[in-house]
């Protein structure tokens, strides 16, 4: 199972293993309180995507094509995850405050995509 969760929340049982997935250290959060197993700065969105979709619902669709493309030239790091995932629950942190629109409900979509092409 893999889940996306605000980095603010309160870890659970049910995270599993917990990946911080956006390229900039989230707000407001010290270190020494942040509870994650790995911090992938790496898979998050170039700056130059990440700035120009600035949270902005009316450049979504195109953001998360641009995003999805870039994942396809990250496969060390897709791979990275979908070996946690295949053994156990992984929870994708983010800090953005949308929960419908960010990168790791992108990444999500593709970390699932490829397990099902997989188990196919």
């Amino acid at each position: 199972m893999i889940r996306v969760k605000r980095v603010y929340e309160q870890p659970s049982d049910q995270d599993g293993f917990r990946v911080l997935v956006d390229r900039l250290w989230p707000r407001g959060l010290k270190k020494s309180e942040a509870r994650f197993d790995l911090w992938i700065k790496e898979i998050a969105p170039e700056d130059r995507l990440r700035k120009w979709f600035s949270h902005d619902p009316e450049k979504w669709e195109e953001f998360r094509k641009c995003y999805l493309k870039e994942l396809e030239h990250k496969e060390d790091y897709v791979q990275q995850l979908l070996a946690k995932a295949r053994e156990t629950d992984l929870t994708l942190l983010y800090a953005a405050k949308d929960e419908k629109l960010n990168n790791a409900v992108v990444l999500k979509e593709y970390l699932e995509s490829r397990l099902e092409t997989e188990n196919k």
